[in-house]
């Protein structure tokens, strides 16, 4: 691709990421573009942006085809459309791109002039792009949501989809005057919500004054309230995020994660805010601490679903048999953290998660199957939340609320306390 055009070669790029996604199941940001620099950025974008508006797209252009073009040919019109109707493009360059791409294949080269006529034809009708509903999301994550949630609930939930993610931090303290970053909002929660921006470029970033993180996500570490001088154990730690914020606060903390990969990242966030943790690789169900720890955090690996207005990918890679084994795991998880808190200690359990199974249920069965367990109440507006994040047993955060702000990931989380003296609990 390096002799095309930068407009042409970050579109291709964006088709490529598109096949990687929809017919190979890879995540977005695991496909490779075959691009670098500005326009490996541009091919990432404009892929996120079709993935979040491809029903729409597909709804246009049923109206307008008979049958259905080949994967590649499909994936082109989704791309110029929404680089129309969404990226504000010239119509006039976009098409001749995507004539351009559908003639570099011999399999896909006889149907440029299909693509030329759609293209032609759609562009010029704006009010039936605007008139088209947010898109559905599939129907294993659609049902149990309705069910949960309401069906108006729901339909918030999708169009808060639609319209992505500001870009939150979390700061480690005061920033001083001088590096305060222009435009960013301090949300009654305490991250700070810009609108965007390149991250590596902004005040304070090399100086480590905050972090990268959805206002949501910064919400379970704050629930234990003053941790100085705490042992915490950070279970299921990568990327760090929740390790900065409990050792910012002056907890001892131990961040535990499996994977070595992903603890890199740990050590290199570390480094970047001097913040200082023990870092431990390791598989939680067979490592065993010294002492138990005065509370554990346990972000549980689960369908990420409330991460969806980020990552637009994850509908079309996640199914409903994903939600059985996750939910195994969790649950095999919270039992084992457990037995890492000291008798009177605290273990908050959080997941990404839209899914009550995933979160409510977690918890009402956890206390079922301990004696003597029990949930610290929580007041939404005594940590900056709307009353409505109210849940059982803990806090529910939708991506539809806030909307005035701008939203927040979906999460659930709940304190769990152990019961004090030596009442035992069952091995995990």
């Amino acid at each position: 691709m390096k002799d095309m055009p930068e407009s042409l070669a970050a579109r291709t790029g964006a088709i490529l990421l598109l096949a990687h996604v929809l017919r190979e199941g890879r995540m977005l940001g695991d496909g490779a573009s075959g691009l670098d620099g500005p326009a490996a950025a541009r091919a990432l974008r404009l892929a996120g942006l079709v993935l979040r508006h491809m029903g729409r797209a597909d709804a246009l252009l049923k109206d307008k085809m008979a049958r259905q073009p080949a994967a590649k040919i499909r994936d082109i019109l989704r791309l110029a459309l929404v680089e129309i109707f969404e990226d504000g493009a010239a119509p006039h360059g976009v098409v001749n791109d995507a004539v351009a791409m559908a003639r570099m294949s011999p399999r896909t080269y006889k149907q440029a002039g299909l693509v030329n006529a759609v293209l032609r034809g759609l562009s010029e009708d704006r009010s039936a792009w605007d008139a088209l509903p947010a898109p559905a999301l599939p129907a294993w994550l659609r049902k149990p949501l309705a069910k949960a949630w309401s069906r108006p609930r729901l339909e918030a939930i999708e169009a808060a989809h639609l319209t992505g993610a500001p870009l939150d931090l979390t700061p480690k303290g005061d920033i001083p005057e001088d590096r305060q970053i222009e435009g960013a909002v301090t949300l009654s929660t305490g991250s700070l919500r810009l609108s965007g921006g390149q991250v590596s470029t902004l005040p304070g970033f090399a100086e480590g004054d905050w972090w990268v993180q959805d206002a949501a996500a910064a919400m379970p570490a704050r629930l234990l309230g003053d941790v100085a001088g705490l042992r915490v154990l950070d279970l299921c730690a990568a990327p760090g995020g929740k390790t900065m914020q409990l050792a910012a606060a002056g907890a001892q903390v131990t961040a535990l994660d499996i994977s070595g990969k992903r603890l890199r990242r740990v050590h290199a966030n570390l480094t970047r805010t001097g913040l200082s943790a023990e870092v431990v690789e390791a598989d939680a169900f067979a490592w065993q601490p010294d002492a138990p720890f005065d509370a554990v955090l346990l972000d549980a690996p689960c369908t990420a679903t409330g991460t969806i207005r980020r990552h637009p990918d994850l509908p079309h890679l996640r199914e409903s048999r994903d939600v059985e084994t996750l939910t195994q795991l969790q649950y095999r998880l919270l039992d084992r953290a457990l037995t890492f808190v000291k008798p009177g200690g605290r273990l908050v359990f959080c997941t990404c998660s839209l899914l009550p199974v995933e979160g409510e249920h977690q918890i009402s069965a956890a206390l079922k199957r301990h004696d003597g367990l029990t949930v610290d109440a929580l007041d939404p507006e005594a940590f900056g939340l709307p009353p409505e994040a109210a849940s059982a047993h803990g806090l529910r955060l939708l991506p539809d609320l806030w909307p005035q702000f701008g939203g927040m990931d979906g999460f659930y989380m709940a304190v769990l306390r152990r019961p004090s003296g030596d009442t035992p609990l069952p091995a995990a």
